[in-house]
């Protein structure tokens, strides 16, 4: 493992999801998060932030960006310091700066590249654009020491999350794995009283928390969220 290992939350912006996404009578403005993972081999940006979109898709998220090369910027890099770039998925709020990125190793799952380039599901100047170089993964992948990219389907099939493991604890980047860190707590515990062998009926949690509580999480970041879940023993 690497012996300084660090990440760095970035601020790229913001959207308002409108009251017929939220569930409830009133709209929710969200954030928009990119992380930069400092490692000794290089710089892994975990998401790019929001990308150009139609006057449809303006009009219905209103989105306010902030410029990756102001983000990275503010953290004392450029975007000729990125060594790779991992996307928890390729909807236009996560995968925006690629363009700015191109030549630069895109480590995405195989299934998400196909979804994508299915049509319907981002923006083409998103995805192929010039220099845009991915490397597929079909599963697991330990990309360098001590950072692994671990499968976490559910709000896309190719979904996956970021797992950093620093000196004081691992720090999971999940992405929109889980829109907030309220519903990762409560998948949490709903795995740990299925272990613990609760009367049925529990609530049904994601099956790929058994793979990222193998990790001992210490901390677990967002993309739309600004709060950070902790074990409650932490």
């Amino acid at each position: 493992m690497a012996n300084d290992i660090s990440v760095r939350r970035l601020d790229l912006g913001y959207f308002v999801r409108p009251a017929l996404e939220t569930g409830g009578p009133e709209p929710r403005v969200e954030p928009v998060l990119a992380y930069l993972v400092r490692h000794d081999r290089g710089l892994v940006l975990f998401d790019t932030g929001i990308g150009a979109a139609d006057p449809g898709t303006e009009a219905h998220y209103r989105p306010r960006r902030r410029a990756l090369p102001d983000a990275l910027a503010a953290a004392g890099v450029a975007l000729a310091d990125v060594s790779l770039v991992v996307n928890c998925h390729l909807h236009f709020d996560h995968c925006g700066g690629n363009p700015l990125l191109g030549g630069r190793p895109i480590l995405v799952q195989d299934v998400e590249l196909a979804t994508a380039r299915g049509g319907g599901y981002t923006f083409d100047e998103l995805l192929d654009f010039p220099g845009a170089t991915y490397e597929e993964l079909a599963g697991e992948a330990e990309i360098w020491p001590g950072v692994h990219i671990i499968p976490t389907p559910g709000h896309t099939d190719g979904h996956q999350s970021l797992v950093v493991r620093q000196p004081d604890g691992t720090v999971i980047l999940a992405g929109q794995a889980h829109d907030f860190a309220s519903e990762f707590a409560s998948d949490h515990l709903a795995r740990r009283a299925a272990l613990d062998g609760v009367t049925q009926p529990l609530p049904p949690y994601r099956p790929w928390l058994d793979r990222l509580t193998d990790f001992d999480p210490r901390r677990v970041l967002f993309a739309h969220d600004c709060a950070v879940w902790e074990p409650s023993d932490g």
